[in-house]
């Protein structure tokens, strides 16, 4: 039982200090991007950002970022890159043409993601931006995790759930395989990957262990011809069903054995479609998955396995025994730093759409974004999203030179809460069509919410990994 005391516990204010780092980083790092670009939008962003600092607060400043995006100013591409800029057109295109006129449809049905979309997603390279050529992959030398960011914004623009985060997945096994996986097994797995061949979801989280991996129980026992027998329940494993690989995580240690007993796997399966799915083996093995409903981030479907007795090859384990814990906390950077650009994508359509609206909506006598109160509002939102581009960025070049592990966690952290700040904003600035789900932005609403809660839970980000570092 917690204490009453006359000031906030250490804990509350670890917490607190998480989060003037995280505004503290997107104000150092649109200021950074101000002064290399030189362009009045980022400037104007970067002052914002400064004085950004609580919830609902309002600043001069965001009229100006107001005034510029109401009239068609975008910094999104302002200081990348040619072949960023191109990549995000083509990206783009692809998203506004082929994946956003089925979001909706997606969402409001709970519908398979198409096969459409993946293969259109495979054929841009989509799934092997971090495997290297000679294992199929378009990674030439050192990772590009910049442009792995602006692949995950685009698509995410124009589906959160059935965009965007087909690659986070992926980009998990893949840093655990190049880390740690022998010859073979990166020649039998990444290939696939990369060709979109072989799908991946994420078994980690349990019913008794979520953002705490280190007390993960589901057991994987060693047989006497070396193969691997596994049981227990997994939670939470989104894309289980049309996924061929799943990053597995097990005990293969002592039950009190902690971190230093968990082993990584990867185990193949048949894909399949829907909400539910079963695999038995001939020698009496089963696992069995169950889609979970959910209020938003849909399309993916997200998974209850349970597996009883289910035969894994030698060959399935990844790496040393005993190494598996420190193989997923390398692929979550890589998954947070992916998820504060899903971050970014929500609010990048979530912006456009209520700029779009408030110009053309009429209160008053007036469009909605001249009334004072709303045209601040604009320029908060459109100032927490080009925050939260330019932090992730920032980590991501850390991450390419092989540090930004903290920095990963800061960038999602701070851009998973301003996705619900400007999807709340959105909806609000919508009034009653906001909350109606034929519209759009409904759907931005209750997707974003999810952004906070997985690949580490934010208290978990500020007490643990940011409060730490």
């Amino acid at each position: 039982m917690i204490p009453l005391m006359d000031s906030l516990h250490p804990e509350v204010e670890v917490y607190l200090k998480a989060w003037e780092a995280a505004r503290d980083g997107a104000a150092s790092a649109t200021r950074a991007w101000a002064e290399k670009t030189r362009d009045e939008l980022p400037a104007a962003v970067a002052r914002a950002a400064a004085a950004d600092r609580s919830a609902e607060g309002f600043h001069p400043a965001f009229d100006e970022v107001a005034r510029l995006a109401l009239a068609g100013r975008s910094a999104a591409d302002a200081g990348l890159a040619a072949e960023h800029v191109l990549f995000r057109a083509t990206l783009r295109d692809f998203a506004d043409y082929r994946l956003r006129p089925l979001a909706q449809a997606i969402h409001r049905e709970d519908r398979d993601v198409p096969d459409e979309v993946i293969r259109g997603v495979a054929e841009l390279g989509l799934f092997g931006l971090s495997i290297p050529e000679a294992f199929g992959g378009t990674m030439a030398g050192h990772p590009d995790h910049v442009g792995m960011l602006i692949g995950t914004e685009e698509l995410s623009a124009a589906s959160l759930a059935a965009g965007g985060s087909l690659m986070t997945r992926p980009e998990i096994l893949v840093r655990a395989l190049l880390s740690a996986a022998s010859e073979e097994q990166r020649r039998r797995w990444l290939p696939a990957i990369a060709s979109g061949e072989a799908l991946v979801a994420v078994a980690v989280t349990e019913p008794d262990a979520g953002s705490d991996v280190a007390q993960v129980q589901c057991r994987a026992t060693r047989r006497p011809d070396g193969s691997w027998e596994v049981t227990g329940t997994k939670l939470w494993c989104t894309f289980a069903g049309r996924a061929h690989l799943l990053m597995l995580l097990c005990r293969t240690g002592a039950r009190d054995s902690g971190h230093r007993g968990l082993s990584m796997f990867v185990a193949e399966k048949p894909s399949f479609s829907g909400h539910h799915f079963e695999v038995a083996q001939a020698d009496g093995g089963k696992l069995t998955g169950r889609a979970i409903p959910t209020l938003g981030y849909r399309g993916l479907h997200t998974f209850e396995l349970v597996f009883d007795r289910f035969r894994l090859p030698p060959a399935a384990l990844i790496g040393e025994e005993g190494r598996g814990f420190y193989l997923q906390m390398e692929g979550f950077a890589t998954g947070r730093l992916q998820t504060a650009a899903r971050a970014v994508g929500v609010m990048q359509a979530a912006v456009r759409d209520t700029l779009a609206y408030a110009q053309a909506r009429r209160v008053f006598g007036r469009p909605i974004a001249e009334h004072p109160v709303a045209h601040q509002m604009l320029g908060r939102m459109a100032c927490r999203l080009e925050a939260s581009r330019q932090l992730a960025y920032w980590a991501a070049r850390l991450l390419d030179g092989g540090a930004g592990q903290a920095e990963a966690s800061l960038a999602k952290l701070y851009a998973s809460r301003m996705a619900e700040y400007v999807t709340r904003d959105a909806t609000q600035l919508f009034g009653g069509m906001g909350y109606g789900e034929e519209t759009d932005v409904s759907r931005y609403f209750v997707d974003a919410r999810v952004l906070p809660i997985f690949e580490g839970a934010e208290e978990v980000l500020a007490l643990r990994v940011i409060g730490r570092s």
